[in-house]
């Protein structure tokens, strides 16, 4: 398991990453991790990153999909009904013997190496989960969905918006994710299934260049952000 605060010396010895790759499109109206972003697949911006900091990387993907690796460390499993299931999926084509897992998203290709780093590097014998997270900007209320009364304002000092990739001893991750299929629980991520069973979750700064892409407006975001990416990765 990586020690130490130098990221020169990050050793990813014992630590995998899980790429979720199986949602259907259904908001974007495609597939839109295997669609073309500059010079490779959405979802190859996320898996290349990730080789980078992990001794192995699952991708988890959809029925439908061919999408392939020529490289050994990089083994495909197919997604489930859900985002949780899918991750529980890949978990399971992760080795024992792994110390730490990452979660990442396929649709946040922008994702940095020294993001991955980040969270790995924050975990301790005491944190066992981290994510990168930004501060929340506007202010976010409480409302009634049937009225559309509001109900209350959140105090946005105390708000964080989290990102992928996220950190985690890869027991409390296990153990998580057997509560929660025992229980039949979703997450919308998977630090909340954490949360769940008391684990310790931080945060570490997040990147604003660590954009989901969830609509065409964020595909056309992230078309324009490719150069502006491949020029600091030269």
């Amino acid at each position: 398991m990586p020690t130490g605060t130098s990221r020169a010396l990050f050793d990813p010895t014992g630590v995998w990453t899980i790429v979720v790759a199986g949602g259907n499109g259904q908001r974007f109206g495609a597939h839109k991790q295997f669609l073309a972003l500059g010079p490779k697949e959405m979802v190859a911006w996320a898996v290349d990153t990730a080789l980078q900091v992990s001794a192995g990387v699952v991708v988890v993907v959809p029925e439908v999909s061919d999408f392939a690796s020529s490289d050994a460390r990089v083994h495909v499993v197919q997604g489930g009904a859900s985002r949780t299931h899918s991750v529980r999926n890949g978990l399971a084509e992760v080795p024992t013997a792994a110390q730490v897992v990452c979660v990442h998203d396929a649709a946040r290709p922008f994702a940095s190496v020294e993001l991955f780093q980040a969270v790995v590097q924050e975990l301790s014998p005491t944190v066992q989960a981290a994510v990168p997270a930004l501060a929340v900007v506007d202010t976010v209320k409480v409302v009634d969905e049937s009225t559309n009364e509001v109900l209350s304002t959140l105090q946005r000092s105390t708000l964080r918006a989290v990102q992928t990739p996220q950190a985690f001893h890869a027991a409390i991750l296990r153990e998580a994710h057997l509560v929660a299929e025992h229980e039949n629980r979703e997450g919308t991520d998977d630090a909340s299934l954490v949360e769940a069973i008391g684990g310790y979750v931080v945060v570490v700064p997040g990147n604003v260049m660590n954009r989901k892409i969830t609509t065409p407006e964020d595909f056309a975001w992230a078309q324009n952000a490719v150069s502006e990416v491949l020029e600091g990765n030269a």
